[in-house]
């Protein structure tokens, strides 16, 4: 119960590692405001959650809608009170557009960063908003990318989209620390369903490529990220800010 009268909204939670964070972070005791789109994925693991006991509201979000975005961190505190963890988690991977640079389709790259980099940024900035005017601190976690660390990725907008999530990690980390709000980015290793994984042109022979690159040997699992996105926001993680975790499976070693 380390999340115990703790507060958390959390994008992209209608599925992946959203959805595997909301359920962890309710059993730790956690209040919990899944935001999202499609709606039918955030509500229908809303619903799971309070049928089984745990405290949780649906608050469907175009992350990329400052507007809405704002209404969601609102909402949340209508709903509980406060406002005291975040995790920015949607996120998109256009596997048929997003490649070949010179001949890349550019709304491809406009679709990815709006979900995948203002969306975080939009995220940050209007739960930093609600935290500063709290004065109790709080945590913010960014779901960035093991793709943040090399050059590999044949998806150019994922690619760079979650690289600049780091610069905006540490500028958080760096910023608000006076104001006991900590900020920290988890790096996942691949993940055995990629975002958007049903128009990857070959999602089973990249699954098996991969695991011949992992150490421990498999890709990864929502349920493996979620412990870790829980830990940074509970205060046993008190003196972590503006850090970078890579959980891969030994990947990148």
């Amino acid at each position: 119960m380390r999340l115990k009268n703790k507060v958390a909204l959390i994008t992209g939670a209608g599925s992946g590692i959203g959805a595997a964070a909301a359920r962890y972070m309710a059993q730790e005791g956690a209040s919990i405001a899944l935001t999202g789109i499609p709606a039918n994925g955030v509500e229908q693991t809303t619903a799971e959650l309070v049928k089984e006991g745990y405290n949780a509201v649906a608050i469907p979000t175009d992350v990329s809608d400052s507007t809405q975005v704002q209404a969601a961190v609102a909402r949340t505190v209508e709903a509980f009170g406060r406002l005291d963890c975040v995790v920015a988690s949607a996120g998109v991977q256009l596997h048929d557009r997003d490649h070949t640079l010179h001949e890349l389709d550019e709304d491809a790259w406009d679709q990815t960063h709006d979900i995948n980099y203002r969306g975080v940024m939009l995220t940050c900035k209007h739960a930093l908003a609600q935290m500063v005017k709290q004065g109790e601190g709080g945590a913010l976690v960014i779901v960035s990318s093991v793709t943040a660390t090399s050059g590999k990725s044949d998806n150019v907008s994922y690619l760079t989209g979650k690289h600049g999530l780091i610069g905006l990690n540490r500028h958080i980390g760096r910023h608000y620390g006076p104001h006991g709000i900590r900020c920290n980015c988890l790096c996942p290793g691949a993940l055995a369903r990629t975002p958007n994984h049903d128009i990857h042109p070959d999602p089973e022979g990249r699954a098996a490529a991969l695991k011949s690159s992992i150490p421990l040997g498999r890709t990864a699992t929502p349920k493996d990220m979620a412990p870790w996105i829980s830990f940074l926001c509970s205060d046993e993680a008190r003196y972590a800010t503006g850090a970078h975790f890579l959980v891969d499976g030994g990947m990148s070693a």
